[in-house]
C-alpha cells in the first residue's frame, strides 16, 4: 500500500475532547471534558419524541428538513432576530451543528480562500476550514482581561483580498466570552467592506450570565444576507446525542449551496427527532429564563470549587465551560497535568492547547465543562480536594 490515508486527514489530529472522554472512562473519572449534560432533557421533549416514533415518523424526512421543524425554526428566529425568515428558502436542517458548519464551509469556501478565526477556538473549526481547502487567519482573544477582548487592529489586519468568511462563536466555547454589540458591529463593518461572509455558531445563545445579552450578527444592518447562523438542539434542550442542528441564512443562493453539500454528507437528520424538535422550539420564554438561571448557579459552584483547588479562572458570561490556568498548581504542561488529574484525582478536563493552532499558547490552560447534576459537582469538589496537598507542597 503506497499510502494508507489521504493527505487532507494528515492536516489535523483526532479530537482531543473525545480522547479525554476515553481516558475518563478508563479511569472511572468524572468527565468534565466533553460538554454534555448528565441530567434528563425536558420531559415534554422526550414525550414528543416517543409520540413521533409511535406515530410513524420513521422514514426519511425531506433532505433539508421536516417542514414542521423548519417552520418552528423560522418562527423562533423571526421573533428573536426581527427578520422575515422563510422556512422554504432560508432554513436547512442538518445532523447537528457540527455538520451544519462543515456543510456551510464546503458550500461557500474554495481552496485558497481565507477564513478568519478567533482563538482559542472550538476544536472542529480548524479542521472544517482545512477540509474545505481554506487558509486560516487567527485573531487572538486576551484571556488575561475579564472581558476577553480582541485587538481591533489585529482583526482588521486579518481581512484581505482572499478573505471569504469569518467564524464567530458567541457565546464562546471554550472561554465563555459573549461578544458585545460593539465588537459585532466592527466585525459586520469589516464583512461589508471586504464582501465577506460571517458564519456564526450560536448554540449557546440562551445560556447567559451576569446580565449578558446575546446579539446575532444576522440581526445587524446589512448582515442578514451575508450571515449563516449555525444552531442546534443539543445545548439548549440537553439532547447532545440527538444530532439535530440547522443553518439559517436569508440569502437563498447560499442556502441552496448548503443544501447541496448537506445532501451528500448525511442525506438528513433523524425524522422522529425533527418532529420532536418542533415541539421544543415552541417552548415559552420562561423555559429559557430558567435555563440561564440554572446554569448560572452551576457556573458559580464550578468557579468556587476550582478556585478553592488552586486554579485561576476565566469567568464565563455564557456557554457552560470554564477555562482555568494551572500555574498555581503545577509546572507541568496542560496535557501532562490533565492526563495525570484524570488518572490520580479522577476528574477529566480538556488540555487548553487543543484550542490553539500553536499548542504552546494553551499549555498552561485547561477547560472544564459544568452541565452536571448537583451530586456530580459535589463529587468533583471532593475529588479536587486531592489537589490541595500538591499545591501546599
Amino acid at each position: 500500500m503506497k499510502r494508507p490515508t489521504a493527505a487532507r486527514v494528515a492536516l489535523f489530529t483526532e479530537s482531543v475532547i473525545r480522547e479525554m472522554t476515553r481516558l475518563c472512562h478508563d479511569h472511572d473519572a468524572v468527565n468534565l471534558a466533553q460538554g454534555f449534560p448528565d441530567f434528563e432533557a425536558p420531559a415534554a421533549l422526550l414525550q414528543a419524541a416517543a409520540k413521533a416514533l409511535r406515530d410513524g415518523w420513521n422514514q426519511y424526512a425531506i433532505t433539508w428538513g421536516s417542514p414542521r421543524l423548519r417552520q418552528a425554526i423560522a418562527a423562533k428566529a423571526s421573533r428573536e432576530l426581527g427578520l422575515a425568515i422563510d422556512p422554504e428558502r432560508h432554513v436547512t436542517v442538518t445532523c447537528g451543528a457540527t455538520e451544519a458548519m462543515m456543510a456551510t464551509l464546503l458550500a461557500v469556501v474554495d481552496p485558497g480562500d481565507e477564513v478568519v478565526l478567533f482563538e482559542p477556538f472550538y476544536e472542529n473549526y480548524g479542521p472544517d476550514a482545512l477540509l474545505s481547502g481554506a487558509r486560516v487567519r487567527y485573531v487572538r482573544l486576551d484571556l488575561t482581561d475579564p472581558v476577553v477582548p480582541f485587538d481591533p487592529a489585529e482583526l482588521r489586519a486579518a481581512f484581505g483580498p482572499r478573505t471569504r468568511a469569518i467564524i464567530v462563536n458567541t457565546p464562546h466555547n471554550p472561554t465563555g466570552k459573549v461578544f458585545t454589540r460593539e465588537e459585532l458591529e466592527l466585525i459586520a463593518a469589516l464583512c461589508r467592506e471586504h464582501d465577506v461572509l460571517a458564519v456564526t455558531d450560536e448554540v449557546y445563545e440562551h445560556i447567559l450570565y451576569d446580565g449578558a445579552r446575546h446579539v446575532s450578527l444576522a440581526a445587524l444592518d446589512g448582515m442578514a444576507e451575508r450571515t449563516v447562523v449555525v444552531n442546534s438542539m443539543s445545548k439548549t434542550y440537553s439532547v447532545t446525542g440527538w444530532r439535530v442542528g440547522w443553518t439559517l441564512c436569508a440569502n437563498p443562493a447560499i442556502t441552496d449551496g448548503i443544501r447541496r453539500a448537506h445532501d451528500f454528507l448525511t442525506v438528513g437528520a433523524a425524522a422522529p427527532l425533527q418532529e420532536a424538535g418542533a415541539v421544543a422550539l415552541a417552548f415559552p420564554r420562561s423555559y429559557y429564563d430558567e435555563l440561564g438561571r440554572a446554569y448560572q448557579r452551576k457556573r458559580d459552584i464550578m468557579l468556587g470549587m476550582l478556585r478553592d483547588a488552586g486554579f485561576r479562572c476565566v469567568v464565563p458570561r455564557g456557554a457552560y465551560y470554564v477555562m482555568a490556568d494551572i500555574g498555581g498548581l503545577s509546572a507541568d504542561d496542560d496535557v501532562t497535568f490533565t492526563t495525570a488529574m484524570i488518572a490520580t484525582v479522577g476528574v477529566g478536563a480538556v488540555p487548553g492547547s487543543s484550542f490553539y493552532h500553536d499548542p504552546a499558547a494553551g499549555r498552561r490552560l485547561i477547560r472544564f465543562a459544568f452541565p452536571k447534576k448537583d451530586e456530580t459537582l459535589a463529587e468533583v469538589r471532593r475529588r479536587l480536594g486531592r489537589l490541595a496537598p500538591a499545591r501546599r507542597a
